[in-house]
């Protein structure tokens, strides 16, 4: 992967390019500040213009991917309307094309273990992908008799979870873990069985 140096008047944003190349390469520990400003072309004191340590920098990058991941969210969810299922399992397969597209900002929001709450910014941002696909999960879930309906957030965290599970083993090329499948069929699949135990699909499509 090529170098991504320094511009002047854009200190901030080399850094967080340079620290998401260290990210995909030595993960969320495995590379210090002062790698960092090396890679971005300046002097480890001028990172301290910025950030505080190597958390406040991975938490920029986190709260960007959080910013790109909402939209990404937003837009897979608006694109299935108006079926409701469309919608749900286009909010899941977005999942899986934002973590392959944007590595390191994936694992400075889910491996990284930065706080969600760790500002305002950074809560709010997280919140707004999360509702999206509580949003569609809701709107699903009303074809489903109120007796027999999961919590919204449950419903949600469980096709989060498939797709975290799908990004983990399959789809980011971690050695060992190669499936005969491609993991937007194993995502698909996984979410058609889940909705047809919750009884949204006939046994036979």
């Amino acid at each position: 992967m090529s170098k991504r140096g320094y511009h002047h008047g854009n200190l901030k944003q080399a850094l967080v390019d340079a620290a998401l190349n260290l990210i995909e390469e030595k993960g969320p520990t495995g590379f210090t500040l002062s790698e960092a400003a090396k890679s971005a072309g300046v002097t480890p004191a001028a990172v301290y213009r910025h950030f505080e340590g190597r958390e406040d920098l991975i938490a920029e990058i986190a709260l960007q991917g959080y910013a790109i991941f909402a939209d990404v969210m937003e837009y897979a969810y608006d694109k299935g309307q108006p079926s409701a299922l469309a919608s749900f399992e286009a909010t899941g397969r977005a999942y899986l094309a934002f973590a392959r597209k944007y590595p390191g900002h994936y694992i400075a929001m889910f491996e990284s273990g930065i706080s969600m709450q760790r500002t305002p910014e950074l809560f709010t941002l997280a919140s707004r992908a999360h509702g999206i696909m509580e949003k569609a999960a809701v709107e699903l879930s009303k074809h489903i008799p109120a007796d027999k309906r999961p919590p919204s957030q449950m419903f949600a965290a469980h096709i989060w979870a498939m797709s975290h599970g799908v990004v983990e083993l399959f789809a980011r090329g971690s050695p060992g873990t190669k499936s005969p499948f491609p993991p937007e069929d194993l995502l698909e699949t996984g979410i058609l069985i889940y909705l047809r135990g919750l009884g949204l699909l006939p046994e036979d499509e």
